[in-house]
């Protein structure tokens, strides 16, 4: 070999491969509620645990507790995500009917429509799991609320178009959203199809509210 071919003893190669930069603990976070709530909506509340959590996103166990040291926080968190995110696109599209007393039906009908069973199921097995999960149970509470609130504006708005009569709205919204929690949870083992489900909510409504 000759000395221009030869290699200077000692000498090592340095690694020009590019480097993974390592996540920040907010973007391990936002992986990790990611997860939860596609396994919530696959499965229900009752998959996330620390080690399907760890599975979804490839990662170690350990890294999971890291980031989120409460899985029933996690679980609490993950169903208000979901239910406080289908409430604002429920509330979004009742307002843009331009006719009040119209909002409500329209409402009904978008939540009965059979499209949302992997909201509902997150509804049911919350009230299941909220027993022993106080967290959960708050946000249960909280939402619920949220959600007659809303029913009850569209109650009011179907009186001042003078298409109902009500003299306690907030008493109606709650009948009414036990009545769609139970229709709801009746969907889930398909008791009856989506259309009967609605006409028979609708029929209850206007019988509640027109006399």
């Amino acid at each position: 070999m000759s000395a221009t071919n030869a290699k200077p003893a000692g000498r090592v190669a340095h690694d020009r491969s590019p480097r993974t930069s390592r996540k920040s603990a907010a973007e391990r976070r936002a992986e990790i509620a990611d997860a939860a709530e596609t396994l919530a909506r696959e499965a229900g509340l009752s998959a996330i645990t620390m080690r399907a959590v760890a599975a979804q996103l490839g990662v170690a166990p350990t890294l999971v507790v890291h980031h989120v040291p409460s899985m029933d926080g996690l679980v609490a968190d993950t169903f208000e995500r979901i239910v406080a995110a289908e409430l604002a696109e429920v509330s979004s599209s009742v307002q843009e009917v331009a006719e009040g007393g119209e909002r409500l039906e329209t409402l009904l009908r978008i939540v009965l429509d059979g499209t949302r069973t992997e909201v509902t199921q997150v509804w049911v097995e919350s009230w299941v799991l909220g027993r022993k999960n106080p967290n959960l149970a708050e946000r249960v509470r909280t939402q619920s609320t949220a959600w007659r609130a809303c029913l009850a504006a569209c109650i009011e708005d179907g009186v001042r178009a003078g298409v109902y009569r009500a003299g306690d709205t907030e008493a109606v919204a709650g009948q009414l959203l036990g009545m769609i929690d139970g229709i709801g949870a009746h969907s889930l083992v398909g008791w009856h199809d989506d259309d009967h489900r609605v006409e028979l909510m609708l029929r209850a409504a206007r019988a509640m509210l027109r006399g």
